[in-house]
């Protein structure tokens, strides 16, 4: 069903915000046709969630910041996610703005382009062209049509054919201030044999009512190497929204270590697509729930090159009336001869008002495959929490170290030390 309800933009400002960003004019074409789409699309089949009631598109899509000159001018919030007085490939964006932008000289040396949606849809349109919005159609649902015609930011990476880039490459996206929307696209094309990192955080400040909805698509080339590291730390006052997809050739590499922090209701869904022969990706997901808070979050693996190897984990803790649905979903389509799928979601239970549900599935299409599962929910083991107490630890401190014990296989892959302390400060927040 789709949902009727007044606006606060249209064709003229969408165009407006196009044109004042000198967009490429096929750009602004997927926009409007994203505008078109989102009166016509429901909202995606979420499964035991309904997001009717959410707030999807009740907000100023356009709100700017001024660009700042050096790291140290950023808000607080930022500057707390950076080491300012050490940046060397990094990009911020707020709300509707790219606000700062450093990018290290042997990037351009080796021809790597790093830079904001923005501007690399002005310098580098031809190339932006062939790959944006082509793993993730605008027209799938509403908030994907939403998104499109709403960019408001991004990041642009690419890596030329051969190029291994060994220190990561770093954004953080800030939304801030009474109904303000975040909607960042980040496209990140990796070529034959390269090699690349990318780690981003997303931080809010003061406000009510606002809205990240974001996409990340991720397109990895013959024998290359992709990791995509994501910590988002959103106030109880925003609604997030995330698809994140990527595709993987032959040989190819895909990891993600993804650390869903908010407080507030949240939607994720991350798939892979290994399309080439002996292709791979890894999912490593963790999450906190806490209030009342609404979370559903999806990691989704689709099969069709032989050879090709999934591995996906998913640890959620989940405190006070809290709910949180992981799914795992391996689809191995037929032809995939010789594929192997493993997952495994793990909840950990600390109230009895919490629901946590573990949801594996496995979708076969192939005879010559190994695949795999499991699932758990339950409560802190009174064994583990009785060893502690014997040597001396008190219960309280005896089932945090437990819960982080839990959940450290997974933050210990962040591969940026500011961006993993952080993650490590979230969860002890969270769970204080």
């Amino acid at each position: 069903m789709s949902v009727d309800v007044q606006l606060r933009f249209d064709r003229e400002a969408i165009t407006e915000f196009s044109k004042a960003n000198q967009e490429p004019a096929w750009f602004l074409e997927k926009r409007l046709a994203g505008l078109k789409a989102a009166g016509e699309l429901p909202l995606p089949a979420l499964e035991k969630t309904k997001i009717d009631n959410w707030n999807f598109d009740q907000y100023e899509p356009f709100v700017t910041s001024a660009r700042v000159s050096a790291a140290t001018e950023l808000d607080d919030v930022v500057k707390a996610q950076i080491d300012a007085n050490a940046v060397k490939s990094l990009i911020v964006q707020k709300n509707a703005s790219p606000v700062f932008h450093a990018a290290a000289d042997e990037l351009k040396s080796k021809g790597v382009i790093f830079t904001d949606l923005a501007t690399a849809l002005r310098e580098h349109g031809e190339l932006v062209q062939q790959y944006l919005l082509n793993v993730v159609a605008y027209d799938e649902h509403k908030l994907t049509a939403l998104h499109t015609a709403l960019v408001n930011g991004g990041v642009f990476l690419y890596v030329p054919k051969n190029v291994e880039l060994d220190v990561p490459l770093q954004a953080v996206f800030e939304v801030a201030g009474d109904n303000a929307l975040l909607c960042p696209h980040v496209l990140i094309v990796a070529e034959a044999n390269s090699k690349v990192t990318y780690v981003d955080t997303y931080v809010s400040g003061e406000g009510r009512n606002m809205v990240a909805n974001s996409i990340v698509e991720v397109y990895v080339g013959p024998g290359a190497s992709v990791q995509v590291a994501s910590v988002r730390s959103l106030s109880k006052d925003v609604h997030d929204y995330t698809f994140r997809r990527a595709t993987v050739d032959r040989d190819g590499k895909m990891e993600w270590i993804l650390g869903e922090m908010n407080d507030g209701n949240t939607v994720a869904n991350n798939t892979t697509i290994l399309k080439g022969t002996a292709s791979s990706a890894a999912t490593k997901t963790v999450s906190v729930g806490t209030g009342d808070q609404r979370q559903n979050l999806t990691s989704q693996v689709q099969h069709i090159g032989t050879h090709s190897e999934s591995d996906m984990v998913s640890k959620a803790v989940m405190t006070g009336e809290a709910t949180t649905i992981l799914n795992g979903i391996t689809k191995i389509e037929k032809g995939a001869e010789k594929a192997n799928g493993e997952q495994a979601e793990n909840i950990l239970m600390l109230s009895e008002k919490a629901r946590g549900d573990a949801n594996p599935i496995l979708l076969i299409d192939e005879d010559d495959v190994k695949a795999g599962h499991a699932a758990s929910v339950g409560r802190v083991s009174e064994e583990s929490i009785y060893y502690l107490m014997s040597r001396g630890i008190d219960r309280e401190e005896a089932e945090r170290l437990i819960i982080l014990g839990f959940l450290e296989p997974v933050v210990a892959e962040i591969p940026i030390d500011e961006v993993k302390n952080r993650l490590r400060q979230a969860l002890e927040r969270k769970l204080g």
